[in-house]
């Protein structure tokens, strides 16, 4: 990417996202990075529930109330820690954020 290029809050919100599950992968391997990488997933989660429950938000009640839920499965799933995430509940959040992002981008399509 460019210097001049410059994302708008949704594309830099799908953008961590990506970058979040791609943390949460690899410390699947290396379990010494998966505190720090549920950490920064939580940091990314607060960020887009802000931006969600913000009053410039154009996004249908439907989609901010899917979105809150969203967040506050990853935020159970972070606050019981790293001891406690096996496997799937590591890839369930990874899927949730690929997910999330691939529809954040679609969705910011004009």
């Amino acid at each position: 990417m460019s210097d001049t290029t410059t994302l708008s809050a949704i594309e830099e919100q799908a953008f961590q996202l990506s970058r979040a599950a791609i943390m949460l992968d690899q410390a699947k391997a290396d379990r010494s990075k998966l505190e720090e990488a549920l950490e920064l997933n939580m940091a990314v989660w607060v960020a887009l529930r802000t931006l969600i429950t913000s009053d410039g938000c154009s996004a249908s009640s439907q989609v901010v109330e899917n979105l809150i839920r969203l967040a506050n499965f990853v935020a159970e799933k972070t606050i019981a820690g790293a001891a406690a995430a096996t496997d799937a509940s590591i890839d369930a959040l990874i899927n949730v954020n690929l997910q999330i992002s691939e529809g954040l981008l679609e969705g910011n399509k004009v």
